[in-house]
């Protein structure tokens, strides 16, 4: 009966031994994935699908080569970077939806958002869940407020406060036109333009003789221009973007306001450039988030960051890199860095990594996170003005680089935030 006794007590020590050894392997591979699986969500279908297909190229280009670098560098080895690519459809419920399949189905952080509705909608989950997202758009005002972030959101892109303030100071300053008409947007986007204008212009002395505004989605701004001809601004400052600032500038053109006062789109893309005939491109200025030709640009250790990625992107993808494209690769590349200092693929890990070493070195020159989860940049928009036939040299010779905005000072106070 004893011998029977002690074999059964060490067949169940033996089973015991097998389950804590099997959990132990089971657990420690949770805790140290072989691979880091990355959610990309971009309305790559609807109004923002060529945009979206850019903000693609510059995060594939961004895991392609970190992965040629062996991947992640954890502290239990190299991890390789998976995705798993998807279509928001610049819809708030598919965006949603499809956020939580990624979440749902392993992916350890989500990077996309073209349209700032559904950045805002998925930012709202991420407060009562935190997870790793880095939306690559330019989010509203309102979501950089206290309280309004979650815990590890990161949005690389800025507000369109700060591409207002940038427009009205480099006008004021930089081209010495101070007597402004401004077309907006019926949306925070062109709110928040205005708000951005309105503080360069007290600032730094210039006047708003005029201002207006349309929704998203207008195509006849003839009625519009005729407003802004007759009211004689010495620049004429537009919020439209995408499409809708490829018919405005054309539309300028037509009518000739481009003789009569300088032009200037608040927020120029490449897409926008070769969306233009070369005649109605000359001579348009605006902000850029980043412009692939630095050529005489002063810091030097930029410029050659700017060629190189320039470069890798140009040979992979056949075409410059945009603006949105970059601020998606600089995001992801944060995100990277962030859980390679971390050590760990948790949101509160990659938090505390960021905010404990917020300096961080970009394609386009220095920048620090700030407590809002805002990058200010010290390079945050380059003045560029548009190249006409006589100009371009080839069919990527979109514009000059007149100058640059950037620092604290172009990016709303943090006391007015709430912190």
């Amino acid at each position: 009966m004893k011998k029977k006794l002690s074999i059964l007590i060490a067949a169940l020590l033996v089973c015991v031994l097998v389950v804590t050894m099997l959990s132990g392997t089971i657990f420690g591979a949770a805790r140290r994935p072989s691979s880091f699986k990355l959610g990309i969500l971009l309305p790559y279908t609807g109004t923002f699908a060529a945009v979206a297909k850019t903000q693609q190229q510059g995060i594939l280009l961004a895991v392609d080569q970190k992965n040629a670098e062996g991947g992640l560098n954890m502290p239990w080895g190299k991890v390789k970077i998976e995705y798993e690519d998807m279509d928001d459809e610049a819809n708030i419920n598919t965006g949603v939806r499809r956020f939580r399949y990624l979440r749902d189905q392993g992916a350890h952080a989500v990077v996309g958002q073209t349209w700032a509705a559904v950045a805002l909608a998925i930012n709202e989950l991420t407060i009562r869940d935190p997870f790793p997202y880095f939306p690559v758009n330019v989010a509203p005002l309102d979501s950089y407020r206290k309280g309004k972030m979650g815990e590890a959101t990161y949005a690389a892109g800025y507000t369109p406060w700060t591409v207002g303030y940038m427009a009205g100071a480099a006008a004021i300053n930089d081209l010495g036109k101070k007597r402004i008409f401004y077309l907006g947007r019926s949306d925070s986007w062109g709110w928040d333009i205005k708000a951005g204008l309105e503080r360069a212009v007290a600032q730094y002395g210039g006047e708003i003789i005029g201002a207006t505004e349309v929704a998203q989605g207008t195509s006849d701004f003839t009625t519009v221009l005729e407003q802004v001809r007759a009211a004689k601004p010495d620049v004429f400052i537009s919020a439209q973007f995408g499409g809708d600032a490829i018919s405005l500038l054309k539309q300028c053109y037509d009518m000739g306001l481009n003789k009569e006062m300088t032009i200037f789109n608040s927020f120029l893309t490449n897409v926008v450039a070769e969306g233009l005939p070369l005649e109605a491109r000359e001579n348009i200025y605006g902000m850029h988030f980043f412009y692939y030709d630095l050529t005489g640009f002063e810091d030097q250790e930029t410029v050659k960051l700017a060629s190189e990625y320039s470069k890798a992107f140009q040979d992979k993808w056949g075409t410059p890199p945009d603006a949105y494209a970059t601020i998606a690769y600089i995001a992801v590349q944060e995100l990277f860095a962030a859980v390679e200092r971390a050590g760990s693929f948790e949101p509160a890990a990659i938090k505390k990594a960021i905010d404990d070493n917020p300096e961080f070195m970009t394609v386009k020159g220095p920048a620090r996170w700030r407590e809002d989860h805002e990058p200010v940049y010290e390079y945050a928009g380059f003045l560029v003005r548009g190249k006409g036939p006589k100009e371009a040299k080839h069919k990527f010779d979109y514009f000059e680089v007149v100058s640059v905005q950037g620092g604290e000072k172009v990016f709303p106070p943090l006391s007015e935030l709430g912190f």
